[in-house]
């Protein structure tokens, strides 16, 4: 996980965002499996995307970023569209 985060992100951030955040996006489109984009705010703001295999009950981080001005909309939650 250390190559996919932001440097200054430290894995109990991600971990406590994956508890207590909020998916603010979904890509059931996305291959080989579905992805959403969770966000979370108890210390900063961060989004995390995820991979959820549900019949593997796995999870997987694809990354974690501070979400900026230039990628997301004046509410810090939302991304722009691409």
């Amino acid at each position: 996980m250390e190559r996919l985060l932001e440097p200054g992100i430290h894995r109990a951030e991600v971990i406590d965002a994956l508890r207590r955040g909020a998916i603010t996006s979904t890509y059931p489109d996305d291959r080989p499996i579905p992805s959403a984009l969770i966000y979370d705010a108890h210390e900063r703001p961060l989004q995390v995307v995820v991979a959820l295999d549900v019949n593997a009950t796995t999870c997987f981080i694809i990354t974690a970023y501070c979400p900026d001005e230039i990628h997301v909309e004046s509410d810090m939650k939302t991304t722009q569209p691409r």
